[in-house]
C-alpha cells in the first residue's frame, strides 16, 4: 500500500510541476535531444498488471523530449477503454500523437509519440503487409518550428521468422524520406531485428545507429537480443552523446532504450 501511495505522490508532483512550467512546448530545437524509444506491450507488464503510471514514471525519471511508443492501445477492451496516448501525455505533461495501425477489441491499436516540442504535423504510413494479419505502420512526425524542424518516425517493424516484410518496411522508410537526404530525421521503435540483420545492414545505408554496440532490450527480465533502436540521418549531422538500456524489467516485456543526442 505504501508503495502504491508513493508512486501516486510522485506522480501528482510530476503532473503539477508539467502543468506549471511546461504547459507551453519548447519553442526551438533543444540542443540537446534525450530521446526513448519504448514497446510498451499494451500498458501490461511481466507481472500481468496494466499500469500506465508506472510506465509514465520511467519515462518521465528520463526528462524526454522525444518518446517513439509501439504496442499502444485506445479504448480496447483488453485495457479497460483507455485512451493510452492521452493518458501518458497527462502523465508526463507531454503532448501525444497516435495513429492506429488496426481495429482490436472495441478499439484502436497502433504507435504512439510523445513529445516536449511543438508538433507540426505527423501522417501514418502503412507498411508493406505479406501475410494475413496485422497490419503495421510508420507514424511520421515533423516537430519543432517553421525553418528549424526534424522528422520524428515511430515504427513496429513485423515479428515472423522470415526478413522479407521487414527488408521491404525498409524500402518504405526510404520511400517516406526520398527528396529529402538533408532533413534531420530519427527513427525510432521495434524493428524485430537484431544488429547482425540484414534488415539493420539496410538501414545503416543511410541510417546511423546511436547504440554504439549491441544493448540487448527483449525480453525485459533477462533481455539477450537487441530489436529496440533510435537511427539518425544523416549521419555528419548528428551526435550521439550516450546510448543506454533504462531499468524496467516489470512495466513491459521490452525494456525502454534512451538516447542523447545533439544536433550539430
Amino acid at each position: 500500500m505504501s508503495i502504491k501511495i508513493s508512486r501516486l505522490a510522485f506522480l501528482f508532483v510530476l503532473t503539477w510541476t508539467a502543468l506549471a512550467t511546461g504547459a507551453t512546448a519548447l519553442a526551438e530545437l533543444p540542443q540537446e535531444l534525450r530521446v526513448i524509444a519504448y514497446n510498451i506491450h499494451h500498458g501490461e507488464g511481466t507481472d500481468g498488471k496494466i499500469d500506465l503510471e508506472r510506465i509514465a514514471a520511467i519515462l518521465a525519471a528520463e526528462s524526454p523530449d522525444l518518446v517513439a511508443l509501439n504496442e499502444v492501445d485506445k479504448g480496447t477492451r483488453r485495457t479497460h477503454g483507455i485512451d493510452m496516448p492521452e493518458e501518458l501525455a497527462r502523465l508526463t505533461g507531454m503532448t501525444a500523437v497516435f495513429e492506429k495501425n488496426i481495429d482490436h477489441d472495441g478499439g484502436e491499436y497502433g504507435n504512439a509519440v510523445l513529445s516536449r516540442l511543438p508538433v507540426l504535423r505527423h501522417e501514418n504510413h502503412k507498411l508493406p503487409s505479406h501475410y494475413e494479419g496485422e497490419q503495421r505502420g510508420v507514424l511520421e512526425v515533423e516537430v519543432g518550428e517553421a525553418g528549424d524542424s526534424l522528422l520524428f518516425l515511430a515504427t513496429h517493424f513485423d515479428y515472423r521468422p522470415a526478413e522479407d516484410e521487414r527488408l521491404a518496411s525498409v524500402e518504405k522508410v526510404e520511400d517516406i524520406l526520398r527528396g529529402r537526404p538533408d532533413k534531420p530525421a530519427i527513427l525510432a521503435g521495434d524493428l524485430n531485428a537484431t544488429p547482425d540483420s540484414r534488415v539493420l545492414a539496410n538501414l545503416l545505408v543511410n541510417w546511423k545507429n546511436a547504440a554504439p554496440r549491441p544493448l540487448p532490450s527483449f525480453p525485459a527480465a533477462k533481455p539477450t537480443k537487441q530489436i529496440d533502436y533510435v537511427l539518425v540521418r544523416p549521419a555528419a549531422k548528428w551526435e550521439v552523446v550516450e546510448t543506454r538500456i533504462l531499468k524496467a524489467p516489470i512495466e513491459s516485456d521490452h525494456l525502454p532504450l534512451l538516447s542523447v543526442l545533439r544536433l550539430k
